[in-house]
């Protein structure tokens, strides 16, 4: 795990009639980036490796999505929901247009959110993203059982992080105890609803600037699927890391400049619409 820097103040934001959430702000007067943190992590801990050179350039805001961390607990996950928590948290702010950068799960939700705000959203950064996961009924019926092993295999991992967690001659104690901090069961429950997920009938209406950073050597997501996404969208320019589904914290290095790359292309389209 990377070494943890400095990291942003954080609050529990209030979104009314919605919930509360954990909220990372780092101010300024730069661009308005909102980050979108993968399946069973927080926003820290997605993020957190790039966070430094961000700050720099961006005003950054960060958040635990609902079932995740210190986000929201509600009855059900959908991703149209998660899609309007970043609006609300945006509102609750006072940001007016955002670009949204998502990462795996993250990516989904920047995906809906961009159609279903589209005057909201100035532009989109999609890594390790797709359309879709299922190509066919048999598919779906696999994907189906993801949900009950991954509550296993989470657990199971739960149980490692604890004993990490305390260790003192643990380095990463931090990211551990981040990651315990969503619940097996809600990790199972939301990979079951994202593995139905499917832009494919709708994405290509998205027009907002776009950036898709692809993890090349991705297992869980085929990078010919990733580079299809950036085919189906009106706007988009493909980036490159040599890396696979954790790139964003297990190989930072190679990832950081892409997504800094991709986030500066998008907001600098965007600008030159606007």
């Amino acid at each position: 795990m990377p070494p943890v820097p400095a990291l942003p103040p954080g609050r529990v934001l209030d979104l009314p009639g919605r919930g509360a959430t954990y909220v990372s702000d780092t101010g300024g007067d730069g661009p308005v980036v909102v980050l979108l943190h993968a399946l069973a992590c927080t926003g820290l801990l997605t993020w957190y490796p790039c966070l430094a050179e961000l700050r720099r350039r961006y005003r950054v805001v960060l958040f635990d999505q609902r079932w995740h961390g210190q986000g929201i607990r509600s009855p059900r996950f959908v991703l149209d929901d998660c899609a309007d928590d970043v609006v609300a948290v945006a509102d609750a702010l006072g940001v007016d247009r955002f670009t949204c950068a998502g990462y795996s799960l993250g990516s989904l939700v920047a995906q809906v959110t961009a159609r279903r705000h589209p005057d909201r959203v100035a532009g989109i950064v999609l890594a390790a993203s797709t359309t879709h996961f299922a190509d066919s009924p048999g598919q779906r019926r696999r994907l189906d059982l993801v949900g009950p092993r991954l509550a296993a295999a989470a657990a199971a991992q739960q149980r490692f992080a604890a004993q990490l967690a305390l260790d003192p001659a643990v380095d990463d104690r931090w990211a551990w105890r981040q990651f315990r901090a969503t619940p097996p069961r809600a990790v199972a429950s939301a990979a079951t609803v994202i593995a139905r997920f499917d832009s494919r009938p709708w994405i290509s209406d998205v027009t907002a600037p776009a950036a898709v950073v692809v993890t090349t050597r991705d297992r869980l997501i085929p990078p010919a699927r990733q580079v299809e996404l950036a085919r189906r969208l009106s706007d988009a320019a493909i980036y490159e890391v040599e890396a696979g589904h954790a790139a964003c914290v297990l190989a930072a290095d190679a990832f950081r400049p892409a997504l800094l790359a991709a986030t500066a292309s998008v907001t600098g389209r965007s600008a030159a619409r606007h």
